[in-house]
């Protein structure tokens, strides 16, 4: 039986109990305000976070983890008498996190052997992701056969949410067909999904209530899933949607979690959503 550890970065949202119950290491990225940097998960909460884009005059900024940051895990794997390392990272088209990854791999070369894979997600898309793939990992798979499930899996995630605001994805540029939504007044509460990766224009809603509905039709309708996730950034809304997906089948519980620094960081304040995969 091999021994792999499953490696992934903080646009993951992963909770922590869920973290530590799965053995998954998860790489920060860094967080900017201003002149003040701060480490994902180490020294900023998302309570934190959200306290802080608050009070602070300019919008944060994220940067993509270190090739060092990711070399120190797959080492830390090493270490623990780990087979080798398989790493479920943010999407490709929205980070250098993937490039990163790719380096650091590069770097460990004939000490311990490490597959990265690009999830085409972020947020508990890519969450669920390492989720499905951790577990699988404490059975004893290959690290060939859990690169391939992931690869498979990258197709079953989706993730669909809605905004509050446009203002931190529009100074943040990670928009891609997104940009249609620029100038729209603010009572258009826009949706948003994942396409291959790239944040895309998911139709717009006039009112909070009619863009909520609309979350839970588009999970509905890759129904059945296998695990669905509902994500927010300070939202008062969640009672709300928990509501509206009562009746989705899901093979585990809706686990529901909170949006962190980095995808928050684009997503402002207020964002809701919706992340699964499929069965």
């Amino acid at each position: 039986m091999a021994n792999i550890r499953i490696v992934t970065d903080s646009a993951c949202d992963l909770p922590q109990d869920v973290v530590e119950r799965l053995n998954i290491d998860v790489v920060s990225l860094s967080i900017r305000f201003g002149d003040d940097e701060f480490t994902d998960r180490v020294d900023l909460t998302p309570d934190e976070f959200w306290a802080k884009c608050k009070a602070s005059k300019t919008l944060p900024e994220t940067a993509a983890p270190s090739p060092g940051s990711f070399q120190l895990a797959y080492e830390r794997a090493l270490s623990s008498g780990c087979d080798g390392v398989l790493v479920i990272a943010l999407s490709e088209a929205l980070s250098a996190t993937h490039q990163s990854a790719i380096l650091a791999r590069d770097a460990v070369a004939g000490k311990i052997p490490v597959r990265v894979v690009d999830s085409k997600a972020v947020s508990m898309a890519q969450g669920l992701l390492a989720v499905e793939i951790a577990e699988l990992a404490k059975t004893g798979a290959s690290l060939d056969d859990l690169e391939k499930k992931a690869l498979e899996l990258t197709h079953k995630v989706g993730v669909v949410a809605m905004l509050d605001t446009l203002e931190h994805l529009q100074k943040g540029g990670r928009v891609g067909g997104a940009k249609a939504l620029m100038g729209q007044v603010l009572s258009i509460k826009p949706l948003l999904e994942l396409k291959d990766g790239i944040v895309s224009e998911a139709g717009r809603q006039r009112t909070r209530a009619k863009a909520l509905a609309a979350i839970a039709d588009v999970a509905r309708s890759n129904a059945p899933l296998r695990r669905l996730a509902l994500v927010h950034g300070a939202s008062e809304e969640v009672e709300a949607l928990k509501k509206l997906v009562s009746d989705i089948q899901s093979e585990f519980p809706l686990l529901v979690t909170d949006i962190g620094p980095v995808v928050g960081t684009h997503g402002g304040p207020g964002i809701i959503g919706l992340c699964w995969v499929q069965a």
